[in-house]
This record gives structure tokens, sequence and C-alpha cells, in this order.
């Protein structure tokens, strides 16, 4: 990416794979998989990788998981954090309650993550 650009790629796999010098087949085999299927398929972004295999390649890699699918997850906390101001919002309007402004609370925090 040209360093004026912001934008990220959806995940890292591949890059981070080249950099500690491992082949695909290496991948496979400290992900538990027979064969490097899964692994081109998640580097080309045919497929997600599941939540046990994401957390192997924070092992792998030694970055954690919202580094290596940058991308993903800036577009997941800017809709949560969309989400969670407008249900802060919603409950703006609602009764006053100890318990209502303690939830209020929690989804400011959540929002301004």
């Amino acid at each position: 990416l040209y360093p004026h650009m912001k934008r990220k790629l959806p995940h890292y796999l591949r890059s981070q794979r080249l950099r500690i010098g491992l082949s695909q087949e290496d991948v496979a085999a400290l992900l538990g998989l027979r064969t490097a299927g899964k692994v081109s398929r998640y580097e080309r972004r045919r497929r997600l990788p599941p939540l046990e295999t994401a957390l192997a390649y924070e092992v792998i890699f030694g970055n954690p998981v919202s580094d290596l699918f940058g991308g993903m997850y800036d577009a997941i906390r800017r809709e949560v954090r969309r989400r969670a101001r407008r249900r802060a919002g919603r409950l703006q309007r609602a009764k006053n309650s100890f318990l209502l402004a303690r939830r209020k609370e929690s989804l400011r925090a959540v929002a301004s993550r």
C-alpha cells in the first residue's frame, strides 16, 4: 500500500508466512492440517479460518489476530461502534434507572474503543 493510504488488507496471512520464511506446507503442519490446501484458501481469501485456526496463526506469527486480520478487524470495529452509538441513543430516550444508566455507560465505552 502507498503510505498515504490508510485502508488495510482483509488479512496478512501470506505476507506474515513469507516474512518468517515458512512454506504453506509448514503452516499446514503447524495448524494440524494434512495438506496445504486450506492454507492456500485462507491466504487467497477464499475461506475464513475458524477461530481456533486464527488463534493458531497468532501463535505461529507472533502477532495478535486483530493485526493479522487488520482490514476485517477495522471494518468490524467500525460496525460495532456504530451499533453501540445507536443503541446508546435508543436507551437515552428510555426511562432513567440505575441499571439503565450503567448500560448506557457500557455502550458509550464500547463506542469509544
